[in-house]
């Protein structure tokens, strides 16, 4: 990889650290019996969702880090395209078991019925944008599979974003309340995916080259 190319996958995996680390502790507290409080119970209630969100989660913000190097999809199309297998489950496990944490899990008094219900649209979103991904390389549309799967790795990515959104309360040394809340988590997804929607039609300026073209197939 070049040093260029390689800037932007070490920049998404230095973007997922915060919650693939918080996901680490959080599946070693279950494995160990750490003591439970009114911040772990639901988990221990129910552990299976969220070791299937986290693991999900990691290997798609980590492996899925790697599918914006345009160099490496150019010389290796066939890892692209192996890594692209294994990302689109994972992406669907993370979404699909993040709604239904938000859903069956008893809600942390801090979230609130607003920040249940984004969860819900930005899963179902994450879904979408994953299978519409996958019909688009099914059907040789290079160009929308990497506009979609793109909406899908931000979305799946933001909770490193919300990390920075969080910032003003961890300064200020208080927690945010409900709208607080709501607001630091929409940010996260919103500026997650602006970003992303600039990359595309960025990209769509100019004609893409056959060869990269086929580089593109799967993930």
């Amino acid at each position: 990889m070049t040093t260029r190319s390689r800037l932007v996958p070490i920049s998404l995996v230095a973007l997922s650290l915060v919650p693939v680390v918080a996901g680490a502790f959080r599946v070693t507290e279950l494995a160990a019996g750490a003591p439970i409080d009114d911040g772990n119970a639901r988990f221990f209630a129910a552990p299976v969702p969220v070791v299937l969100h986290i693991v999900g989660a990691t290997v798609y913000c980590l492996l899925g880090a790697f599918q914006f190097d345009a160099g490496l999809r150019r010389r290796r199309p066939g890892r692209h395209r192996a890594a692209g297998r294994v990302l689109i489950p994972c992406g669907l496990v993370a979404a699909l078991s993040g709604m239904w944490m938000a859903v069956c899990y008893e809600l942390p008094p801090v979230d609130g019925t607003g920040v249940m219900l984004l969860r819900l649209v930005v899963g179902g979103a994450m879904v979408l944008s994953i299978v519409l991904g996958f019909a688009a390389v099914r059907r040789r549309d290079f160009a929308g599979h990497r506009a979609w799967m793109m909406r899908g790795y931000a979305l799946g990515v933001a909770a490193g974003t919300q990390a920075f959104t969080h910032l003003p309360w961890a300064v200020a040394g208080v927690a945010p309340d409900e709208l607080g809340r709501f607001v630091a988590m929409a940010a996260g997804w919103v500026i997650n995916l602006a970003v992303a929607e600039w990359l595309i039609r960025r990209s769509r300026r100019g004609p893409v080259p056959a060869r990269a073209a086929v580089a593109r197939p799967v993930g």
